[in-house]
Order: structure tokens, then C-alpha cells, then sequence
């Protein structure tokens, strides 16, 4: 059978697909990425908060469409949405053929041939303690990155947040079997490595471990062919000394975290069941900045919590000010069902919460890699990560980028190796930008692909310009 897939949400939720599609291909099965050539359409969903929740609902409708040009079509729901919703995805949309819950992706092959013979409206779920935690994939993300899942579910329980009743508690993955695939992955050609989990520095708490992704990074750090390595997610109350001086000692870690803080008023963290306030955040923040030097910091934050006051708002903007994270992501409040926020009085409109999160928004571009410490890149010769898709096979190189400056504008001059070292371009980028830096790094990409016709993206530790030094 020829199976699409539509996979939405997370990385976390791209690698659960990655396992599914390999069992499908195992099974003899191929995929395609034309909707309107499939056989099977599989929908791999979020439903974290609402605005995920409709589009996954409006991707799954346009699967169901083409079954007026193929009535023999069959739909499957698969992710998040599926594992907590349900039945109530073939009550609302009768077009879905079958809805899969995460404890049943490794039975997907059993269920699109129970489908095709003559079985209907499928439904396959399981205990969360059965959630897949890893097994043979395909890698679905360009051939230079890929994502390593350590653990699923979370035990955080912030008040706002569905995910442990979609996901359960925290479940760590077994050390050995986390670099045993880092190890296949680097032997397939990727170079980055990005370590997710809901929250990875909890890893190995289940096990009475805590601090244990100090060790992962130390083990992943050995894996010949890997680059880079990076961590999707750290919260900021898992920042130890420890911590940071594993990020320090394997030089494959990029310095860069995302370091999800929500809020910075004490009494909205306090609200939303954070275990830091805003003097630990401050706190955490610095530290991370003088011990990693350049590093690169990146949040997201909630906008319109119940409760949230003006005067509250205000305080998280100037806080936003004067932290000057690198790159930062706003949302308006989404009441959950069964979430314990979702039952707090004082529930904020939603023009109210949509207006407080793009205001947020517009003044995320004042990060300190864009003015402060991202100059000391004037004169120094970059190394950078080019991948090439061919018709046949894709593969990676290096290549370097020197940056200087004239007047109002930053010349780069780039070659690549390999090919000789009279090979080079020179690329103008205006300087009137806040994140020009950032500018540049773009402009070589799109340029490339224009000197090349075979150049495809470029990547840059810690989504910008790597130097090595």
C-alpha cells in the first residue's frame, strides 16, 4: 500500500512517526508524499493546546477530502489528539477510519491490514505505561539533524498543561539504548543531534537518579560522527552547577538552551505550580551566562494566565527587556480541559490574552547575540555545516565564512571546501538590522542556492553562525 503521512506537533511526536513508518516500510508498505496518490493517509496529531488541536482537526478533514477521488482511501489518526480524544474523533468526523492511541503505534501495520480487510472505524489504545519509548526508525528530518527521544511522559505537573493525562508520567529511557541510537544515527550521516524529551533535564528522576542527563551527554559526547549536540528544553530549576559543567566539558554541546520559564511574577509562577520565582530565574540566567559565555538563550512564555493582572503583564515585559533573550516565543493562554488552571476564576478574555501575547512577541528580536557579545565575530573565520541533496543521495560539508564590515553594510566572504580555494563569494547584508548576525547566515543560504542549484539549507550552531575558534 502507498501511505502519506502528515505529522504535526513536536519533535517528540516526529520521532513516534519515524517508528510507525519503519514498521510500515518492514511491513512492506511505501510511503509517498502526494496525498492524492496514497492508499492510506496517516495523520500523526497535536493536541497540546487549542490552536494545535485545530489544525491537526483541519489536517485531518483535508485527508478525509481525497476520498472523493479514491473512496477506497483510508485515514488513520494517530499522536496526541487520538490518545486524548479518542472516540470522539469518529463520533465528530465518521470519515476517519481508524484512531490510534500512542500505546498502539507499534501495532500500526496490524492496523492499516485490518483495514484493508474490510474491517471499519478502528479504534487501538493502551495503558501510557506501553508508550513506546524507542525502536527502529526512519529518520524523517533532513539528513544533517535528527532528534533522540530519552523519555516520555513528565511529572511536573504545571497547572496549565495537558500533557501528562495525554502522555503519563515520566518514563526515562535506558542509557545504553539512547547511545546505541545515537550511534546508528551518526553511522547514517547526521552530525546534529537533538535530545528531547518533555523535559530532559529530568531525565533519569524515575529512576531515583536525578541529574542523570549529565551522563547521557557525557556518553553522547563519545559518539564518533556527531558534530554537534544539542538540548531541546531545560528547565530552569533543573539548571545545576552540574549541569552546566557537562555542558561545558563535551565540546559536541552547543551552547544553547531553551529554557521554557512561562511567567516571571511570583505569584502567576506560584499560580502555575513553577518551582522557580523571578529572583531564581535571574539567578539561573546569569549564571548560565558567565559560565558559558556566547551561550544562546531562547523561552517561551504564557501570556493571559487566569488572573494575570495589567500590572503583571508589564513586569513580564520589562522582564523580557531586560533579560534580552536570544529568541523567544509568546502564547496566549489556552484553557485546557481537565487541568487545574482551566478551573481558576478569573479566566482572561481571549482578545485580552491574544493582544498580551503579541505584544510580547514584537520585542523578542533585542537578544544579546544580536548586539553584545556576537560582534566578537568581526575578522574571525566561521565554520558552518552546507547540506547538498543530490538526485541520488545527500550528503554534508563543511565550509567557512569570514565576516568583516564596510560602512553600512557586512561583507561575507565564503568559500567552500574541497573544491578549490579560489571558489569564493562575496555576499553584502545591511547592518540595520537588530539580528544581523542572523541575516547573514540566512543570506549565505539563499544565495548559495542561487551560485548552486544543488545547495540546500544551511545549519548553524546554535541557530546562528558557529564558530569553532
Amino acid at each position: 500500500m502507498k501511505i502519506a503521512c502528515i505529522s504535526l506537533g513536536c519533535p517528540k511526536n516526529q520521532v513516534d512517526l519515524d517508528v510507525m513508518v519503519h514498521i510500515l516500510l518492514s511491513a512492506g508498505h511505501e510511503t509517498v508524499a502526494d496525498l492524492g496518490e496514497a492508499d492510506v493517509i496517516l495523520v500523526n496529531t497535536c493536541g497540546f493546546i487549542e490552536s494545535a488541536k485545530t489544525e491537526a482537526i483541519e489536517n485531518i478533514l483535508e485527508a478525509c477530502a481525497y476520498k472523493q477521488q479514491n473512496p477506497e482511501l483510508k485515514v488513520i489518526v494517530t499522536g496526541c489528539l487520538a490518545e486524548r480524544y479518542r472516540s470522539q474523533i469518529e463520533e465528530e468526523i465518521p470519515e476517519v477510519d481508524a484512531v490510534v492511541g500512542c500505546a498502539s503505534n507499534k501495532a500500526i501495520d496490524t492496523i492499516v491490514a485490518r483495514l484493508f480487510h474490510g474491517e471499519d472505524h478502528l479504534e487501538s489504545y493502551g495503558a501510557k505505561k506501553d508508550f513506546p519509548l524507542g525502536g527502529k526508525r526512519v529518520i524523517g528530518t533532513p539528513a544533517h539533524y535528527a532528534y533522540l527521544k530519552i523519555a516520555e511522559g513528565c511529572n511536573n505537573r504545571c497547572h496549565y498543561c495537558a500533557i501528562p493525562g495525554i502522555r503519563g508520567p515520566l518514563r526515562s529511557r535506558e542509557m545504553a539504548d539512547c547511545v546505541a541510537e545515537a550511534r546508528w544515527l551518526a553511522g547514517e550521516g547526521v552530525k546534529e543531534l537533538i535530545v528531547v524529551a518533555q523535559d530532559p533535564t529530568a531525565y533519569g528522576e524515575d529512576w531515583g537518579k536525578p541529574g542523570s542527563i549529565c551522563e547521557l551527554l557525557d556518553k553522547l559526547n563519545k559518539v564518533p560522527g556527531l558534530e554537534w549536540i544539542r538540548i531541546m528544553y531545560a528547565y530552569p530549576e533543573r539548571i545545576t552547577d552540574e549541569f552546566i559543567a557537562a555542558m561545558k566539558r563535551n565540546e559536541k554541546v552547543v551552547p544553547y538552551l531553551d529554557l521554557p520559564i512561562q511567567h516571571c511574577n511570583d505569584t502567576i509562577l506560584k499560580n502555575m505550580n513553577r518551582r522557580s520565582n523571578r529572583a531564581e530565574l535571574l539567578e539561573v540566567i546569569g549564571k548560565l551566562r558567565r559560565e558559558i559565555p556566547g551561550i544562546t538563550l531562547r523561552t517561551t512564555l504564557i501570556a493571559g494566565f487566569p488572573g494575570e493582572t495589567e500590572e503583571q503583564y508589564a513586569e513580564l515585559c520589562d522582564f523580557v527587556k531586560t533579560v534580552k533573550f536570544d529568541r523567544l516565543g509568546c502564547f496566549a493562554y489556552s484553557a485546557e480541559e481537565n487541568t487545574v488552571a482551566a478551573k481558576m476564576p478569573n479566566q482572561l478574555d481571549e482578545e485580552t490574552k491574544q493582544r498580551r501575547a503579541d505584544q510580547k512577541s514584537r520585542i523578542r528580536g533585542i537578544g544579546v547575540s544580536a548586539c553584545g557579545p556576537r560582534s566578537g565575530y568581526k575578522g574571525v573565520l566561521l565554520r558552518i555545516c552546507r547540506h547538498f541533496p543530490t538526485f541520488l543521495h545527500r550528503h554534508l560539508c563543511f565550509c567557512e565564512i569570514c565576516i568583516f564590515f564596510v560602512a553600512d553594510f557586512s561583507y561575507v566572504m565564503y568559500h567552500k571546501e574541497g573544491i578549490t580555494a579560489r571558489t569564493r563569494r562575496r555576499i553584502m547584508v545591511r547592518r540595520d538590522k537588530e539580528n544581523y548576525y542572523l541575516d547573514i547566515a540566512q543570506t549565505v543560504a539563499e544565495r548559495g542556492t542561487c551560485l548552486r542549484r544543488n545547495f540546500g539549507a544551511i545549519i548553524v550552531k546554535n541557530d546562528q553562525i558557529m564558530s569553532t575558534g
